[in-house]
């Protein structure tokens, strides 16, 4: 996403395996958790972080003075625990007689709750001896801010204040240069038979067949002590919280394919995890290291991914950006009056402005998806209310675009960075090669990116339908707007000889003619008549871009491909997904499928669970696509690519205000026969629906119905 830092690995090299160690996250509202497969912080790019500060950068256990053997290691499926189950290596004599390798049966299991961690260290002795077991942590908290973790340097930080122990506890204090005082306290169940501030030490009697317990916690104060009864009550409070998350909105389920069944589960409760509460609502943070935080594009987009399914998202996700909108003009923070949020971060940095992401607006698409949303969520709720209420911030938004969107006054949308801190591009694809002319060249700005004005076009379309509902004249004008719009875009983006569309036009106006997947958002808003729709389609289907697991940013063969790269070549399950329903958008079913084949395919290399890219090499026969090392794992809009791409193909459209579920040309994923959908809410209205394959068709039976609601299949 940010062009403008370098980032740290995620994926480390592990000095026993000789290998790529896994990073197993954690999330609880603003608190977030990155541990190895062992449930050990190294201070790398791991810890326990909250509201951007990491509060834990180690934690490292020991048991008979080196590393247990991992047995295995997980996050359940639901996001809530971490588990490592180990066992011991040969233990040194204490006193007596030593224990061999494997009698000790050692689990970590751990939760965030409150912005707490919670863990449960439970050892049962399998052995035929009594054995005496020395266990050790050794800790620490650095304060780093996030940037700081992901590469950025500072030359001056705060001060750190010397630990303060207790008889169980350790206690870490930093005092920022922005005058907060930060804190972080380790606390254990039990007395340590030596503690230190930064090491504690352990010395377990266990009897053969007999287990002990102990807790630990860790936040930014911990006043009570841990023990078997805080941790259940805090576990169960932490599932129901995240339970009713994952079963917000309608389900979707594929009897008898349990794999399929596991990527949807997995890709909801991935959405839920990212989901946290906030006075406006619930908002998607974007993905977990790096990301974990509102983004503007990030929340719209995956909020559109599942309106179908779940309007919650959506109303939360508008509320928010809306108590959000620029009202004044700041280079720094690249804002200007109605524009809508790309990014808030709430550590020092941020605050001290050392970074300008605190609350930054460097995005050119988040303005016109924020009304696009709007439009899209009241058609699939009927919530005129909400509208209502934001009408004045999408009047300013719907102002933006005419005024500070459109630099130079040609009705296009553009952007070029007001400060030399903040992205050079600014949408989606915001890395800083992303953008260029098929010679490899960078443009001059105002750039104008091809999907930004697909957008553009859905959000003057939104505007006049939600005027024409609300009695506001200027709905004409707006409808005006959006087919001048999509005129000139047809005329000065599509290249004939290509048959596709330039990817952006220059401070110039000549077009950047490289080859990207740009073109399948320009498909989702609807903007492409349907001949050039069906030529881009054709295109997207070739080689050049299908790698086997679904679309590559940027066409194979461009000057700056890349397989490797982070948007020049990789493959992102969104921009799949989208793509896919730009494609169903015109009608094709056949390509939509073999996508979600594809993507499908890919996840089932991933554990279920969508890494937000991936590399875009061609797939081969019995291999794995190529994970990309850096890549947040979960992320939004990659666990709500399956829930866009099953709507894609069953071709369904929800509109409250007509009380009609539209089904047009339905179609099943390959291999799925069967497919039910269940508690689609519409209005006061509700039902199921079943789908099935016959022959070469799909049929859908209505059950459970409830209210008046119209269910029409379109062939």
């Amino acid at each position: 996403m940010d062009d403008i830092y370098s980032v740290t690995a995620t994926a480390k090299e592990d000095a026993e395996t000789g290998g790529l160690e896994q990073m197993l996250a954690l999330k609880n509202a603003d608190t977030f958790l990155v541990a190895d497969a062992w449930g050990d912080l190294k201070g790398g790019a791991d810890g326990l972080f909250d509201h951007d500060t990491r509060l834990l950068s180690r934690l490292v256990m020991t048991a008979g003075g080196s590393r247990p053997s991992r047995l295995s290691s997980g996050v359940s499926q639901d996001n809530v625990y971490f588990s490592c189950h180990t066992t011991n290596r040969p233990l040194p004599p204490m006193g007596g007689k030593g224990a061999p390798a494997g009698v000790l049966h050692i689990e970590r299991r751990r939760f965030l709750w409150g912005r707490r961690l919670f863990e449960r260290v439970q050892i049962c002795n399998h052995g035929m001896e009594d054995v005496l077991l020395p266990l050790a942590f050794e800790f620490d908290a650095d304060f780093a801010d996030i940037f700081e973790v992901r590469g950025t340097p500072r030359k001056v930080r705060g001060k750190i204040r010397p630990p303060v122990c207790g008889g169980r506890d350790v206690t870490f204090r930093y005092t920022g240069l922005d005058g907060i005082e930060r804190s972080s306290c380790l606390r254990f169940s039990e007395p340590p038979a030596r503690l230190t501030p930064r090491r504690a030490e352990f010395m377990f009697s266990l009897p053969r067949d007999k287990q002990v317990d102990l807790y630990i916690e860790l936040g930014a104060e911990v006043d009570e002590v841990p023990n078997a009864e805080r941790w259940r009550l805090n576990g169960v409070l932490a599932q129901l919280a995240m339970r009713a998350r994952r079963r917000s909105g309608a389900s979707l389920r594929g009897p008898g394919n349990p794999r399929f069944n596991h990527w949807l589960d997995q890709s909801r409760a991935d959405v839920a995890l990212l989901t946290t509460d906030l006075p406006t609502g619930p908002y998607p943070y974007a993905g977990v290291p790096w990301f974990s935080t509102p983004f503007g594009r990030d929340g719209i987009l995956t909020a559109w991914q599942m309106l179908w399914l779940d309007p919650s998202l959506a109303r939360g996700v508008l509320t928010y950006l809306a108590d959000r909108q620029a009202t004044e003009t700041s280079a720094f923070q690249d804002s200007t009056p109605g524009k809508i949020m790309h990014e808030t971060r709430g550590g020092e940095m941020s605050a001290l402005g050392e970074v300008p992401f605190h609350l930054y607006y460097g995005g050119v698409d988040t303005t016109p998806l924020f009304i696009a949303l709007a439009g899209a969520y009241a058609r699939r709720s009927g919530d005129l209310d909400l509208i209502r209420k934001l009408w004045p911030n999408l009047l300013a938004a719907a102002d933006w675009m005419r005024d500070h969107g459109d630099s130079n006054g040609d009705g296009l949308i553009d952007y070029a960075r007001a400060a030399d801190t903040g992205l050079s591009n600014q949408g989606w694809k915001d890395s800083e090669d992303s953008i260029f002319h098929s010679d490899g060249s960078f443009p001059k700005g105002p750039v104008a990116l091809l999907e930004v004005q697909g957008y553009a076009f859905a959000a003057w379309r939104a505007m006049a339908d939600l005027g024409r509902r609300l009695g506001d004249h200027r709905a004409r004008g707006w409808l005006e707007r959006a087919e001048l719009l999509r005129a000139k875009v047809e005329d000065l983006f599509w290249m004939e000889d290509e048959g596709f569309y330039a990817i952006a036009l220059d401070g110039d106006r000549a077009p950047c003619e490289a080859i990207g997947s740009n073109a399948g958002h320009l498909l989702f808003t609807g903007l492409p008549s349907r001949e050039r729709a069906l030529r881009v389609t054709e295109r997207m289907m070739s080689g050049e871009f299908c790698s086997g697991w679904g679309l590559r940013t940027l066409a194979r063969g461009q000057v700056r491909f890349n397989p490797m790269s982070y948007h020049n070549g990789s493959v992102w399950p969104h921009d799949t997904a989208i793509g896919a329903a730009g494609m169903a958008h015109y009608g094709e079913r056949n390509a939509v499928a073999l996508l979600m084949g594809e993507v499908y395919s890919a996840a089932s290399h991933f554990g279920m669970r969508l890494p937000e890219l991936f590399c875009g090499f061609e797939r081969q026969p019995g291999e794995a696509p190529i994970a990309y090392p850096v890549a947040c794992l979960p992320q939004a809009w990659a666990a709500g690519s399956v829930f866009l791409m099953m709507q894609a193909v069953l071709g369904l459209q929800v509109d409250a205000f007509e009380q009609t579920v539209t089904l047009a040309n339905p179609s099943l994923p390959t291999g799925i026969d069967r497919l039910t959908l269940t508690g689609l809410q519409v209005g006061d209205a509700r039902t199921d629906l079943l789908f099935r394959r016959l022959g070469d068709q799909v049929a859908v039976t209505p059950r459970n119905k409830v209210g008046t609601l119209k269910i029409v299949t379109l062939r």
